[in-house]
Order: C-alpha cells, then sequence, then structure tokens
C-alpha cells in the first residue's frame, strides 16, 4: 500500500506538469522528513549525484556536439553521403539516415541529431518530390539513433544508475543500432519505389564525391577518434569527450565556420541542456534513496517476480509500462525513475543488466517519436516548420520497426551482447 501511495503521488506531480526534477526531488524530500531523518542528507547526497567522473562525458558530448552543430559539419556529412548513394531509389532517404548514423557517432544526442540532419535534408527532400510525412518521420526517427549508437548520453547515465560499464554498454549498442539504421534505410527505399514520391537524379561525377567526401573526412575521423579511443583503452568516455571537443574547436575554427560568438552561443545550449540534465539526475538520486529506505525497489521486484513466473512475461510488462510512460514523460525522466525501481527484478531474474539497458534504450528511443511528448517530433516540427500532427504520422512505421526490433532482442540477444562478449574478447 505505501509503494502505491508513493507512485500515485509522483504521478499526480508528473500529470500536475511539475517540473520532473523538482517532482523527483521534491517527494524524495518528503518521504526522508516522514521518516525522521536530518535534512543534511538531502544536500549529501544532491552533491553525491554530481561527484561522479562518468558523468562529466555529459556536458562534454554536448559540448562537441553545440560546437559541430554550430560549425554546420552536418551539411557535409550529408553532402558526402547523398553523393554516394544519392541516385538510388529513394537515395535522400538512404543519405539521411547514414548521416543520422553518422553523426550519432559524434554527438550521442538524439535532439542535436535529428536538428543538424534534418535542417539539411528536409528542405533538399522536399525539393526532390518526397512525401512530406514520409520526411518528417525518417528524420524524427533517424534522430533516435543518437541515443543508441554509441556515444550516447542515456546509456552513460543507466550505466552510472545501475552501476553497469559503460564502455560495454556502448559495444552493445552498436549492433542493434545498426540493425535499425539499416532497417530504416530498407523502408525508406521500398517507400520511394513503391510509392513514385521522389525525382531520380543522375549519379554524381567522381570528383565531385572526392571533393564531399574530403569535405566531410575530417568530422569521419573524429567520430572515429572519439569511439576508438574508447573501444581501444585509450581512453574512458569522459576522457574521449574532453578529446571530441577540442578536436571539433581545432576543425570548426581551422574551417573557418567558428567565431567566438558562435561559440558562446554553443557554451551557452549546451550549459542549459547540462544542467537540465544534471538537475533531473539529482533530484532522482534524492528520490532513489528515500524510495531505497522505504523499500519500494524490493517491494516490487516482489511483487513482480511473484506474480510474474518468467522472465519474458516481465519484459512484455516492462515494455508495456514504458510505452505508456512515454505518452508524457520524456526519454530521461523514464530512465532515472524506471531504472532504480527496475534493476532488482532483472538481477533476481537473472536477466543481463547490459542486454537490459539496451532493451530499455530501444523502447525510450520509441518514446522520442510518440506523441505528445516526443521531443523528436517538437525538433521537426519546429525545423521543418510542420503541423505536429504530419510529423506524427510520418513516425508511425518507424516506431513499429522499433517495437519489432525490441521484441527481435528478447529471441535474439546477440544482436546485443555479441560484439561485447564475443567479439571484443
Amino acid at each position: 500500500m505505501e509503494a502505491f501511495l508513493i507512485l500515485a503521488a509522483l504521478v499526480a506531480l508528473l500529470l500536475l506538469r511539475t517540473p520532473v526534477a523538482f517532482a523527483l526531488g521534491g517527494l524524495g524530500v518528503i518521504l526522508l522528513a516522514l521518516k525522521g531523518l536530518p535534512m543534511v542528507a538531502v544536500p549529501q547526497r544532491l552533491h553525491g549525484s554530481m561527484d561522479s567522473f562518468e558523468l562529466l562525458a555529459v556536458p562534454m558530448f554536448l559540448l562537441m556536439s553545440n560546437v559541430l552543430l554550430k560549425g554546420g559539419v552536418g551539411r557535409d556529412l550529408y553532402a558526402a553521403v547523398q553523393s554516394w548513394v544519392g541516385h538510388w531509389p529513394g537515395g535522400l532517404g538512404v543519405a539521411t539516415i547514414l548521416s543520422c548514423t553518422l553523426f550519432s557517432a559524434i554527438s550521442g544526442s538524439s535532439v542535436a541529431t535529428a536538428a543538424t540532419i534534418g535542417t539539411v535534408a528536409i528542405p533538399e527532400m522536399m525539393n526532390r518530390g518526397y512525401d512530406r510525412r514520409f520526411v518528417f518521420g525518417m528524420l524524427a526517427a533517424g534522430g533516435t539513433l543518437g541515443i543508441l549508437i554509441p556515444p550516447s548520453i542515456p546509456l552513460i547515465i543507466y550505466g552510472v544508475v545501475s552501476e553497469t560499464s559503460i564502455p560495454t554498454l556502448f559495444l552493445a549498442g552498436i549492433g542493434p543500432g545498426l540493425f535499425l539504421a539499416g532497417i530504416f534505410t530498407l523502408y525508406g527505399m521500398a517507400y520511394a519505389r513503391l510509392s513514385g514520391h521522389y525525382q531520380p537524379v543522375a549519379a554524381a561525377p567522381w570528383r565531385e564525391r572526392g571533393q564531399a567526401t574530403l569535405g566531410a573526412l575530417p568530422t569521419i575521423l573524429l567520430a572515429t577518434a572519439v569511439v576508438g579511443s574508447i573501444y581501444l583503452g585509450i581512453a574512458t568516455p569522459s576522457e574521449s569527450a574532453g578529446l571530441g571537443f577540442v578536436a571539433a574547436l581545432m576543425i570548426t575554427f581551422a574551417m573557418g565556420r567558428m567565431d567566438w560568438p558562435m561559440l558562446k552561443e554553443a557554451v551557452e545550449a549546451s550549459l542549459k541542456t547540462s544542467v537540465m540534465v544534471l538537475i533531473i539526475i539529482a533530484g532522482a538520486k534524492v528520490f532513489s534513496y528515500a524510495i531505497a529506505l522505504y523499500l519500494i525497489p524490493q517491494t516490487i521486484s516482489s511483487l513482480l517476480t511473484e506474480s510474474i513466473s518468467t522472465p519474458a512475461l516481465f519484459m512484455l510488462a516492462v515494455g508495456a509500462v514504458l510505452l505508456v510512460m512515454g505518452f508524457f514523460l520524456e526519454s530521461l525522466s523514464m530512465l532515472l525513475i524506471m531504472v532504480p525501481v527496475m534493476l532488482p527484478a532483472v538481477l533476481n531474474m537473472n536477466i543481463d543488466p547490459v542486454w537490459f539497458g539496451i532493451f530499455f534504450v530501444v523502447l525510450i528511443e520509441t518514446a522520442l517519436i510518440t506523441p505528445p511528448v516526443g521531443m523528436n517530433l517538437f525538433v521537426i516540427q519546429a525545423v521543418g516548420k510542420a503541423r505536429l500532427e504530419d510529423v506524427a504520422r510520418g513516425a508511425i512505421p518507424f516506431a513499429g520497426f522499433m517495437l519489432a526490433t525490441a521484441a527481435l532482442l528478447w529471441f535474439w540477444k546477440d544482436l546485443a551482447l555479441y560484439i561485447p562478449y564475443q567479439l571484443m574478447r
């Protein structure tokens, strides 16, 4: 009963549109006070939530992403990919997904990926006769690859919360990320060919391909250096993020695409997002501490393991809960609220926490493109000056592909686990 009342109070605060950080932190403070604990525990928890070397990667990746966004590297990536595949059936759709995949390997942010590639791809695809809803849906879905293909900010936070190896999570995200990119690409080609909503173009001359590839080469090398330094054990995620930020500054200044006012804008944008992320983490830490004292995670874990007999049914229940929560919570909030509650049951059922992290992220990816709180829908609506209804309708098939991928992960666990546990041994 106690657990139900606490969760009901949290849901009520969220439905009243209380900011997530204050809903979590405020309810946590009230629960601690009801237990008669000294309030000095609150600032201690707030400080402890920020005192994490791994979390340094979040503002550094955001800084790198915003510097590259201001420097216009999305145009370079898109031009290079388009020069190679633009003449294929649905070639601009293919170029869009491949560009999102490449930029995801740099930014770690879904919103940054959708905004960067969308700014370039939307007008280009519209001019070539692609259906509006298809274009908007593809860009919204392509942006979600930014939180699955490493480096991924949600995977970093999941690793911190669950005390799971972040490099291992990054490796596990590669297979599902590339799989989704491949499915999106095939769907784009099939849609273009069957609908006829595109204008075929001639293949780009080899000279044009070479020039476009050369223009995107610094960004591609940057992505390789950032991700490679983590996988080769040369740098931690935080160190590689710092390396990426410095390299992004050097590249954009050397190309004449960055000046001090633009750098100031990039820093301010990164600061706002970093503060938002970290204050939600701080509130979640206070709430997690409080519900641990009330034995809420253990109670829910016992309830689930007693009432749900198999891991398959448990994961089905988790998926249903996340999809419902995705209607009114953004991805980071879902992660910070649900992981501390669900993790004890996950471990009790002998479910691999690395696999669970990838499964979880695929489902919160889906929440990014489902109304009414799908962040990528709002980003593409703003970039494309479109109606939210058009963006949401265009994203429906891609949301279906994500749900199918989540189901496939259960039956084919090696899609996520083969690279970290077999290939990288």
